[in-house]
């Protein structure tokens, strides 16, 4: 009699079908650009993490949408800017700082789960009779702005000694039922950004501040194992959206300067 009507014979789309090639990962090969333009604030721009990897799907069948991409969660962050003996400012993300969390999704904040929506995924809607070959990327850096002075006061004055930032993130290519919200985990990353600064506020504006440390980040590692993806990693808030800049004096009580939103 066959399966003509059978749900049961419906092609489903599974991992062993899936085939995944040319998967990359890399940080730029470049120090940590610091910018004293500002007589405000001291910016500086990371070298870019970027991910890449083609993609063969199976035939899509009908009245299903897959969507494939990257989706990327930030499991530890240490971001301290120091003002000599006064105190620091540091933005946190509790939840993670407190170990309520295993990771925090680092999308676009639009974008939920996926990190963003433009080389960052492609979407198939069945029915496709034949498979579909195709690339995703993403990549992603950070470039802040620090204040000079003191960010609690009123003074305009430099006070800015040090800027320590450490973060680690787990990047993943997707594979993800758009109804069913079924996901297939194709390739894990870790990847971590590390930012060492020196600063010395009594020099002139444009040679305060020097890189210390090791100058190249350690590369991402792609991992021959799949990690699963925390709930946290999927939804909101986002980590730019969970982040709240504290001040945290040497002696005294630590104040939020900037609330999550």
């Amino acid at each position: 009699m066959g399966c003509i009507q059978s749900i049961a014979c419906k092609p489903r789309i599974r991992r062993e079908n899936i085939v995944v090639y040319e998967v990359s990962a890399s940080i730029d090969q470049c120090p940590t650009i610091i910018e004293e333009n500002s007589p405000i604030v001291l910016r500086y721009k990371t070298p870019y993490f970027r991910a890449s990897a083609g993609v063969v799907m199976p035939p899509v069948p009908r009245n299903e949408t897959w969507v494939v991409g990257w989706i990327q969660a930030c499991t530890q962050m240490e971001f301290y800017n120091t003002y000599g003996d006064i105190g620091m400012s540091s933005w946190e993300l509790p939840e993670l700082r407190e170990g309520r969390v295993k990771a925090i999704s680092d999308s676009d904040g639009v974008s939920y789960p996926w990190y963003g929506n433009t080389t960052e995924t492609v979407t198939l809607t069945g029915p496709t009779s034949k498979p579909s070959r195709l690339t995703v990327s993403m990549n992603d850096n950070f470039y802040p702005s620090v204040t000079w002075a003191v960010p609690i006061s009123n003074s305009n004055t430099p006070m800015l000694t040090h800027i320590t930032r450490d973060q680690s993130f787990i990047t993943w290519l997707v594979a993800m039922n758009s109804v069913t919200k079924e996901r297939i985990v194709l390739q894990t990353v870790r990847w971590r950004m590390r930012v060492d600064i020196a600063v010395d506020p009594d020099m002139p504006l444009g040679s305060r501040a020097s890189l210390v440390g090791r100058p190249y980040q350690e590369q991402p590692h792609i991992l021959n194992y799949q990690e699963p993806i925390p709930p946290n990693a999927l939804g909101r808030p986002n980590a730019n959206d969970a982040q709240v800049l504290m001040w945290r004096p040497r002696r005294g009580a630590p104040l939020v300067v900037i609330p999550p939103k």
